[in-house]
């Protein structure tokens, strides 16, 4: 019952964040952001596109991303599971680019800066691989890499939950943007670590471990949204 709840606020959050672009769309004015930004940053032609970039398609993988772990979708209808992957990967390479570059103009200077920007390497090298796996039919590796390369895409949801917390605590906007530049992502890469390390121990015997990633742990990944569940 517990993982179902957890299953259900794991989709919800996802929805929820990806549709959260729209404001920038549906509200006239400076939203969001964009009010804590000079006015020279919004000027900038480069910045200004980056940022939609980021906004949009990181929108997009968060709204397709999560299905990419359900087990039902897979085996009911594998290519519209290949398809939301497809999207998932050029957005998240989309999003995670342009994302590295506004980083490097966040608030709270150098060490928000190079939070983000550390966030932005990791997401897009985990989806690059994990595509490039597949490509190879290195299923495992795949597998492993597209839980890590969403809990990197889900700091959007989680920098959201932390932030407000931390301007209650603290009480210092720029401190709290600094310290979740770093958890709004750190803590979901070791949930991925914990949920990679039980799925493989329940689904793939310590003598096939070495096999990993050539193909043949076909049973380890469709077990994901099942965990989550029991």
């Amino acid at each position: 019952m517990k993982k179902k709840i957890l299953w259900v606020l794991f989709g919800f959050f996802s929805i929820i964040i990806g549709l959260y672009p729209l404001k920038y769309f549906l509200i006239n004015g400076k939203v969001g952001i964009m009010n804590d930004k000079p006015e020279w940053l919004l000027n900038n032609l480069v910045w200004y596109i980056a940022f939609y970039i980021h906004i949009i398609f990181g929108g997009v993988a968060l709204l397709v991303g999560w299905l990419q772990f359900s087990s039902k979708l897979r085996s009911r209808n594998i290519k519209v599971h290949r398809l939301t992957g497809k999207i998932y990967v050029v957005s998240a390479l989309f999003s995670s680019l342009s994302g590295f570059y506004i980083a490097l103009f966040s608030d709270g200077g150098f060490w928000a800066s190079l939070g983000f920007s550390c966030l932005g390497i990791i997401w897009f090298c985990t989806t690059l691989i994990a595509y490039l796996t597949v490509r190879k039919q290195q299923i495992g590796k795949h597998q492993l890499l597209m839980i890590y390369s969403y809990a990197a895409c889900f700091a959007a949801v989680t920098l959201r939950i932390w932030l407000p917390i931390l301007i209650l605590v603290i009480g210092i906007y720029d401190t709290s943007y600094i310290i979740v530049a770093w958890l709004s992502w750190i803590p979901n890469l070791l949930v991925a670590y914990l949920i990679t390390t039980k799925l493989t121990q329940k689904t793939i015997p310590k003598k096939s471990a070495k096999f990993l990633g050539n193909g043949l742990s076909t049973k380890f990944y469709p077990n994901f949204s099942k965990t989550l569940k029991k």
